[in-house]
């Protein structure tokens, strides 16, 4: 058996390390997310220049931003296990290195299949980032601010959203749109070189049963299956979190070539546009998460109605702004736009309660194993099928249309927060209470309230 090492005792603030170096990890680790989101998003602000050279349909080009996705969500959990049980430091190092190769390839693909493979190279670089980083983001920190932050690493996923869209048609426009691959690949390798100075948590040692769990990709799957089926919470927070997401990917994949050929922009323009509105989903993804942070204060479940609130709201404003016009009801392109706008600004409302909710709940041995789940669900059923299902009915039904429906996934996800709503009070008081040496009663990764 591998040998583990005990965690270190943290200081008198709560900081596992230090104020300093917890900080500093925080900040390298929210920079490789935003270069991680560059590099994904930099391809949907130039689908007008690939339907145009290569005559591709808008179901091709959703495959392009959903085969990235799909290869982080089947990485994911080998990848963090790996993390888990040797270096969390050294593991992302080596992410930010394939991802950041894998990007720059891309201006050098001549067909579609060539760029596919590229794109997927891309997302297994990725693989498992999102879930190493939160882990050890929360491993750095006290409990009293891991909700916020989280919400602040993962809204810098909206930010690298914000910057991969923007740059990717300007640099396009500019360049051309094989330049851009080039032009955002760079960042990623020279934050891997700087990211080796970021203090790493030593692993801490299991239960006999989570040493089980944790040996192999095999033995974790299963643990992680048993574990979701003995648990009411955690696969109602998964299913909304990936509902949510489709509604997110959606807009965000499609709105630069829906302002492009509805509203007749060039397409740097609609990228700048598009930007802005992306912009607004990061401001809402760290306001909202601060806010629901609050409201489960006194009442944990409360937590979940407010992100079932908060869907239904993005229902409604994106539903009408998209969907208007077929209705009968005249929107000026100004209001159109202000509409998509305070939608997006609503629509990421559960990007960083879901994870904080999830990260709560996981023995720290395998912290970062255990926030994969989440990571799974929310690529291969949320970021994955968004993309790729929009391509698919705009093929069938025009794009206008199929954004007026895709906001319908919300109710997929208002159902599923309000069931968790109703077992997640419960969860998590027997997780707070589950000892951690417990190898009958809990589940295979037991769920316990995170530790610095």
């Amino acid at each position: 058996m591998t040998p583990t090492l005990q965690a270190r005792p943290g200081d008198a603030e709560g900081y596992l390390i230090g104020r300093r170096q917890a900080w500093f990890a925080f900040a390298m680790t929210l920079g490789l997310m935003m270069v991680d989101y560059i590099d994904r998003q930099v391809i949907v602000s130039l689908f007008p220049y690939l339907k145009a050279d290569w005559g591709l349909s808008d179901k091709q080009l959703g495959g392009l931003v959903s085969v990235v996705s799909v290869t982080v969500a089947l990485g994911a959990l080998p990848v963090a296990l790996i993390a888990d049980r040797s270096s969390r430091v050294r593991s992302i190092v080596a992410m930010a290195t394939i991802w950041s190769m894998a990007t720059i390839s891309c201006m050098f693909t001549r067909n579609y299949g060539q760029l596919l493979a590229a794109r997927s190279l891309v997302g297994l670089g990725e693989a498992g980032y999102g879930s190493v980083g939160a882990a050890l983001i929360a491993s750095h920190f006290p409990a009293r601010l891991r909700g916020a932050l989280l919400a602040g690493f993962f809204a810098s996923a909206s930010i690298g959203s914000v910057l991969g869209v923007m740059l990717g048609g300007l640099i396009a426009a500019r360049w051309g749109w094989q330049a851009a691959f080039g032009v955002v690949g760079l960042p990623g390798l020279m934050l891997a070189l700087l990211y080796l100075k970021v203090r790493d948590y030593r692993t801490v040692e299991l239960t006999p049963r989570l040493e089980r769990a944790a040996r192999s990709t095999r033995s974790a799957a299963i643990a992680v299956a048993q574990g979701l089926f003995r648990s009411r919470t955690l696969p109602w927070v998964c299913v909304g979190g990936a509902a949510q997401l489709i509604v997110v990917s959606a807009v965000w994949s499609w709105l630069p070539s829906f302002l492009n050929r509805v509203h007749g922009l060039a397409p740097e323009q609609a990228a700048v546009r598009a930007a802005l509105v992306v912009l607004c989903g990061a401001v809402g993804s760290v306001l909202w998460g601060a806010v629901i942070d609050r409201a489960g204060t006194r009442r944990p479940h409360a937590k979940l109605h407010a992100m079932a609130f908060l869907c239904v709201a993005s229902l409604l404003v994106l539903g009408t702004a998209f969907g208007a016009q077929r209705f009968g009801i005249a929107l000026s392109a100004q209001a159109q736009f202000a509409l998509i706008a305070f939608g997006g600004f609503l629509m990421t409302c559960t990007v960083g309660p879901v994870s904080a909710v999830v990260i709560d709940v996981i023995h720290p041995g395998v912290r970062a194993t255990g926030s994969s789940v989440l990571a799974l669900f929310q690529n291969l059923f949320g970021l994955a099928a968004g993309p790729f299902l929009a391509g698919v009915l705009s093929d069938a039904w025009g794009l206008e249309t199929t954004l007026a429906v895709m906001p319908a996934f919300g109710i997929l996800a208002v159902l599923a927060f309000m069931a968790a709503a109703r077992s997640y009070g419960g969860d998590l008081l027997r997780a707070s209470e589950a000892p951690a040496d417990d190898a009958s009663d809990s589940s295979p990764i037991p769920a316990r309230k995170a530790m610095a």
